[in-house]
């Protein structure tokens, strides 16, 4: 089972990186890039819900989502909502072009999940400013804290 996430989450990694160039770099900040996108994204691009595939601070590896853990991300008018497994956080977003903004802050009820250190990382890279890529049913967030995949 953790073999096929895997193997399902570097898909889609796969699929997202095809223009990459040939040199990888780790995430960048949204304001960092010299070409502004093509198209800007829209609100109802990432209607719905989105759920966490794998996560990967800056300078670390690719953890995927905990078995058995939740991890969903939807986005209603100008509000997002996540689930991190035993928690729920809200916050206002902004789109724009292809830059989220979450929050200020992501307001997060406090259960003790089993998985605590994993929901930590994941709202720490989920709040803020990230570069927000969508490409048939993935969505991925990159900022200079990391990178989020999520799958619909």
């Amino acid at each position: 089972m953790n073999t096929l996430r895997y193997l399902s989450a570097l898909g889609i990694i796969a699929s997202l990186c095809v223009g990459c160039s040939e040199s990888l770099s780790g995430p960048t900040s949204p304001s960092a890039a010299a070409v502004p996108p093509a198209s800007a994204l829209t609100a109802d691009q990432l209607a719905g819900t989105w759920n966490l595939v794998s996560i990967q601070p800056t300078g670390q590896g690719v953890q995927l989502t905990p078995v058995g853990a939740a991890y969903t991300l939807s986005f209603a008018a100008d509000r997002l909502s996540t689930r991190a497994d035993c928690n729920s956080c809200g916050a206002a977003f902004t789109l724009s072009g292809q830059t989220l903004t979450a929050g200020p802050t992501l307001a997060c009820t406090r259960a003790a999940c089993p998985t605590m250190t994993f929901e930590n990382v994941y709202t720490r890279l989920l709040s803020g400013e990230s570069t927000v890529t969508v490409a048939a049913n993935a969505l991925v967030l990159s900022s200079s804290r990391g990178l989020l995949h999520f799958a619909q």
